[in-house]
């Protein structure tokens, strides 16, 4: 095995080699003048005017072009969909991974509480037979229950912000109301005018 190797490397190593080669001109050959770089017939400029004839355009050339001309708003708009979806799309990912790694080196204890809080998410489903409104609520319900039993610091943080979000919300939904109230008692206003009833 070891002369295979040999020789296989042998042959190969030599062609890693650099070599410089010294060229002299001979002896016995007449010595020529130099040409300069203008009189050279690559760089001459050609005599007579030329002009730039186009050619038509063939029936396949017309086809491609009156498709690329189709298809160019199509194209823009997935271009700019995604250029907006891409840094969401890496922050997803990387959300992800951040999640994964989290997992994977878990905090002792980290499991069964996760078991217990989807275990009362499954509790708030069967709890909430019949009625869509309490699909809605139960299940979210018990589980935030079950976290805060877990995190109560975490509980108290999220349910502060919630509850400034969710004042917010009914403000700006209690202006629109006395907004919207506010015009339709108006006298001026087309629907309650008597000539329309």
């Amino acid at each position: 095995m070891f002369k295979v190797i040999q020789r296989s490397v042998g042959p190969a190593s030599l062609s890693l080699l650099t070599f410089r080669v010294y060229a002299s001109p001979k002896k016995d050959s007449p010595h020529k003048t130099s040409v300069k770089v203008n009189e050279l017939s690559l760089y001459s400029v050609p005599e007579g005017q030329s002009k730039y004839v186009e050619e038509p355009r063939t029936p396949l050339e017309e086809s491609i072009s009156h498709l690329r001309r189709y298809c160019e708003p199509y194209t823009s708009w997935c271009q700019e969909m995604y250029s907006q979806t891409k840094p969401r799309m890496q922050s997803l990912v990387q959300w992800g991974l951040g999640s994964y790694e989290y997992l994977q080196n878990a905090p002792p204890g980290f499991f069964p509480r996760l078991g217990v809080i989807g275990f009362a998410a499954i509790v708030g489903l069967l709890l909430a037979r019949g009625s869509k409104i309490k699909k809605l609520v139960y299940p979210p319900g018990f589980m935030g229950f079950a976290a805060s039993l877990y995190y109560p610091q975490q509980a108290i943080v999220f349910v502060q912000v919630s509850g400034e979000k969710l004042y917010d919300w009914g403000l700006r939904g209690y202006i629109v109301v006395e907004d919207l109230w506010k015009n339709l008692q108006k006298p001026g206003n087309v629907k309650n005018s008597p000539g329309n009833k």
